[in-house]
C-alpha cells in the first residue's frame, strides 16, 4: 500500500485518488465475462460449408434457424437452439413480424435497416429440401431477407506484402 506522510500544519485535501481497487475489480469483471461469454454461447452442432463471401451483420432482431438431417433423413429445423416444425416455423416467424411491426409503429414505418433477417445455417451434408423448405416457410411468413451462413475456408498460400 502507498502512502503519504503530511509534514506541518497544513490542512490541505489530498487529492490523490486509490486506483488500485479500481483495477482488481475491472481485472475481475473481465475474468468473469471471459468466461461467461463461453458458457452462454449455445448451438446446434452442424459442419457448415466451407464458403467464403462477405461477412454479414447480424442484428438483435433477426431469426437464426439451423437445418440439418436427423434420424432416417428426418428434417430437423431449430429456431435459435429450440427444435420446430414447418407450422410452428410459420407461426412463430408471422408473429416475430407482426411484433416487429407493432414496435416500430406500423407497417408504414417498416423499412430495410429495422426488417428483420433470416439467417439460415444448414449442415452440409443436409438434403437441399430441408434448407428449401425452411426458406420457403421464412418467405410465406414475410422475411423478405433470408440469407446463409458460413464458414470460410482456412487462408492457405497467404502471404503478408
Amino acid at each position: 500500500m502507498a502512502g503519504q506522510v503530511i509534514q506541518g500544519d497544513d490542512d490541505e485535501a489530498l487529492s490523490d485518488i486509490n486506483v488500485v481497487p479500481l483495477t482488481d475489480v475491472m481485472l475481475v469483471l473481465l475474468i468473469v465475462f471471459l468466461i461467461t461469454t463461453q458458457v452462454i454461447k449455445q448451438a446446434v452442432p452442424i459442419k457448415l460449408p466451407n464458403v467464403r463471401y462477405e461477412p454479414t451483420m447480424t442484428k438483435p432482431d433477426n431469426v437464426s434457424l439451423t437445418v440439418r438431417n436427423g434420424p432416417g433423413g428426418v428434417c430437423e429445423v431449430y429456431w435459435g437452439v429450440t427444435r420446430v416444425t414447418q407450422k410452428d416455423l410459420l407461426d412463430r416467424a408471422v408473429k416475430k413480424l407482426e411484433d416487429q411491426i407493432k414496435k416500430v409503429g406500423g407497417v408504414q414505418n417498416i423499412n430495410e435497416d429495422n426488417m428483420p433477417e433470416a439467417h439460415i445455417r444448414g449442415d452440409v451434408n443436409t438434403q437441399y429440401k430441408c434448407i428449401g423448405a425452411a426458406i420457403i416457410t421464412m418467405q410465406q411468413a414475410g422475411f423478405q431477407r433470408v440469407g446463409f451462413i458460413s464458414e470460410p475456408p482456412p487462408l492457405t498460400g497467404y502471404r503478408a506484402a
